[in-house]
C-alpha cells in the first residue's frame, strides 16, 4: 500500500481478511451440526458491510509511529471491525432494531431457524446473543494470529481488557439512562462509552502500542480519538432521526420509539418550554408510534434549532481534533490520512 491515503484499497484488504477469516470459522461451525448453518450464516452477515474506520484508525495509529505498511497489521486492525459486528449485534437486540444494513438484524433474521420452536422471537434472540458473543471472541482470536510479533502483541494486550470494560460501561449506561429524563451530560458520557473509545481513541491506542509508541503520542491520540469519536455518534444521531432510511439502513423511528439518551433529544429537551414538553412526552417511548407522530418530533426539533446545536457541537469536536493532530508531528501520510478520516467520520449521510 502507499503512502496515499487510499480508503477503498484498504476497505478492499480489511474486507478480504475478515471475508477469509469468518467464513472459514462459519465453516467450522456448521461442520458441528447442520442445524446451526443459519447462525453461521449470521457470523458473515455481521461482518459484510461496514466504512472498517475501526480497523482504519488502528492501521494509522500503527503508521504515525513509523512503522511501514503490513499485512500482518491489516490482520491485528481487521479484529476491530469483528468488535464492532459483535457490538451491533448486541446493539440491535438490546434495542430491538429490526433493520441494519438495509437488512434484516440477527435477531429478526433468525426466527426463521426457529419460527416452529416455542417461544420462537425469545429464541431467535438467544441465538443473536450468542452470534454477538462469538464475534467478540474472534476479534481477539484474529488479533492474536494476525501474525505480529509476540513482543509487539503483548505491548497491546492490556487495552483489550480496557476496550472490553468501557464498551460494556457504555452499553450499560444507554440501558440504565434509557427513558430517564433526558440530560446533555448524561448523554455524552453515553455516546464517550459506548461508541467514542472504541471507534476512534481504543484502535488508534492498540496500533500505537503494537507500534511501541511513546506516552506523547498516546495521549495524543486520546485527546484527538474522544472528540472524535464523539462527533461520531453525534452525526449517528441525526441520520437516526433526520437522515433518509436508504442510505443508513436503519429504520428512523429507533430513538423516539426507545425513547434512548441520545444527545440531539438531550438538547431538544433542554431547549424546549413546558408545553413542548409535555408533547415529547406524549410521543416519547410509544412503541406504536407512527410517521405522523415521528414528523411531529422532529418538527418540535427543528422549531427550537436542536439539529443545529449538534452540528455545533460535531464541528467544534471536529476542530478540536484537527487542532491536537496538527501537534503530533506524526509523519506527513499519516497527518494526511487522520485528517481526512476525522472528515469521512463527522461528514457523512450513512
Amino acid at each position: 500500500m502507499s503512502d496515499r491515503w487510499e480508503p477503498a484499497a484498504f476497505k478492499a484488504r480489511v474486507d478480504e481478511v475478515l471475508r477469509l477469516f469468518v467464513a472459514a470459522e462459519a465453516d467450522e461451525l456448521s461442520a458441528i451440526d447442520p442445524l446451526l448453518g443459519p447462525v453461521a450464516g449470521q457470523l458473515e452477515a455481521a461482518v459484510a458491510d461496514g466504512k472498517r474506520l475501526r480497523s482504519a484508525f488502528c492501521y494509522w495509529g500503527w503508521r504515525a509511529v513509523g512503522q511501514p505498511d503490513s499485512d500482518a497489521l491489516v490482520r491485528a486492525a481487521a479484529s476491530m471491525e469483528l468488535v464492532h459486528a459483535a457490538a451491533v449485534v448486541h446493539d440491535d437486540l438490546i434495542d430491538d432494531s429490526p433493520l441494519r444494513h438495509g437488512r434484516p438484524s440477527a435477531h429478526i433474521a433468525l426466527r426463521g431457524a426457529v419460527r416452529r420452536r416455542p417461544r420462537a422471537v425469545a429464541a431467535a434472540r438467544s441465538l443473536a446473543m450468542l452470534v454477538g458473543d462469538l464475534l467478540m471472541s474472534l476479534a481477539g482470536q484474529l488479533f492474536a494470529t494476525s501474525g505480529l510479533p509476540a513482543a509487539y502483541l503483548a505491548r497491546a494486550r492490556p487495552l483489550w481488557s480496557l476496550l472490553a470494560r468501557e464498551l460494556i460501561a457504555g452499553e450499560c449506561l444507554e440501558i440504565l439512562r434509557t427513558g430517564a429524563p433526558p440530560d446533555i451530560s448524561a448523554s455524552l458520557k453515553v455516546i464517550r462509552y459506548k461508541t467514542a473509545k472504541y471507534t476512534v481513541e481504543q484502535p488508534l491506542l492498540i496500533g500505537a502500542a503494537l507500534a511501541g509508541a511513546g506516552e506523547r503520542l498516546r495521549q495524543g491520540y486520546s485527546a484527538y480519538g474522544l472528540p472524535l469519536g464523539e462527533a461520531f455518534q453525534l452525526r449517528d444521531d441525526l441520520l437516526g432521526l433526520f437522515g433518509d432510511p436508504e442510505r443508513t439502513g436503519k429504520a428512523n423511528s429507533d430513538d423516539v420509539r426507545g425513547h434512548r439518551p441520545t444527545a440531539l433529544l438531550a438538547e431538544t429537551w433542554r431547549l424546549a418550554d413546558a408545553g413542548e414538553r409535555e408533547r415529547l412526552g406524549s410521543l416519547l417511548g410509544r412503541r406504536d408510534l407512527d410517521e405522523e407522530g415521528l414528523d411531529e418530533v422532529r418538527a418540535v426539533m427543528r422549531g427550537l434549532k436542536a439539529p443545529d446545536r449538534i452540528e455545533l457541537m460535531i464541528g467544534e469536536r471536529v476542530d478540536e481534533a484537527l487542532t491536537v493532530l496538527g501537534t503530533l508531528n506524526a509523519p506527513a501520510p499519516a497527518t494526511a490520512a487522520l485528517t481526512a478520516l476525522a472528515r469521512s467520520a463527522a461528514i457523512r449521510l450513512s
